[in-house]
């Protein structure tokens, strides 16, 4: 079959794949052995950029003994390999579509960011991130941990020999909203100042004074790569979706490019900033002096 450029259903699949060769302990030249194929054949499939029949799939499975749920999970992809686009659902458990979104973070050049109510995952605070999730009431108290600790690993990205670009837009909102609250707000505020001092992270506050504005249908992250097209990720409650038609990637490019002109400077940005954590500790030794 033809080279193709991957979708995000063709890579997941290739790290299904490559995940299945791992846990059986094979090379790729042993994969492409007991198959028949040449080791380049099996190079590509990992790589997404190959397409591959069901009945090719299956072979692969077969011999690496994948057997229940995985198989019929990464045979239900080779079906749909080639739809661009990705709508997963997920319950209240730790969702299968977070290995997905981390996996595109780990291989971003470039990851911008929008989020009008709230801070963005990767900038929280452990104290926030667990207010952040009991406040909201959806996950069971059991849980908490695990999902604020797949969230601070997240950020193992910033600790990268070569990060990615960040560009980040807040929403005045986000800012003021006292999660977990003053000490942990002032906390996260204090955490937004000293990581917006690295040089390859740029952090802006779409003020409320502006009123409307460009990103008032929804968060979103837009993450580029060297290697395949731009995929922008939305996330809800219950399910997420990752968008990679050209068309849509314009939409969010264009968001984007709105709100680099509605929000304030880098430094006016860290001004407001700064502002509001000095309030809170005012507010914090105020309440902390009262009899």
């Amino acid at each position: 079959m033809p080279h193709r450029e991957p979708t995000i259903r063709s890579r997941e699949l290739g790290d299904g794949l490559r995940q299945a060769m791992k846990k059986a302990g094979l090379t790729g030249k042993q994969a492409a052995q007991r198959l028949d194929v040449s080791p380049s054949m099996v190079s590509m499939l990992l790589s997404g950029k190959r397409g591959a029949s069901e009945v090719d799939i299956a072979a692969f499975l077969g011999a690496c003994q994948v057997k229940g749920p995985e198989r019929e999970r990464l045979l239900a992809l080779c079906r749909e390999q080639d739809t661009p686009g990705w709508f997963q659902q997920h319950g209240s458990r730790l969702p299968q579509q977070l290995m997905t979104l981390i996996d595109h973070e780990n291989k971003a050049i470039a990851i911008s960011d929008f989020q009008p109510m709230v801070v963005p995952g990767l900038l929280q605070t452990a104290e926030y991130a667990r207010a952040l999730i009991r406040e909201a009431g959806n996950v069971p108290p059991g849980e908490i941990d695990d999902r604020v600790a797949a969230r601070l690993g997240r950020q193992s990205l910033f600790s990268r020999e070569r990060p990615a670009r960040f560009t980040y837009y807040l929403h005045e909102f986000a800012l003021r909203l006292p999660v977990g609250g003053r000490e942990v707000m002032a906390e996260q505020l204090e955490h937004l100042l000293r990581m917006s001092r690295r040089s390859y992270l740029t952090l802006r506050v779409v003020p409320a004074a502006r009123g409307g504005h460009a990103g008032v249908a929804g968060p979103f992250i837009l993450m580029e790569f060297a290697e395949f097209k731009p995929v922008a990720y939305l996330e809800g409650e219950t399910a997420c979706l990752f968008l990679e038609r050209p068309e849509e990637i314009a939409a969010y490019q264009h968001i984007l490019r709105v709100l680099a002109q509605t929000a304030l400077g880098e430094g006016q940005s860290m001004k407001l900033i700064a502002a509001l954590a000095t309030g809170l500790a005012a507010d914090r030794e105020d309440h902390d002096e009262r009899p």
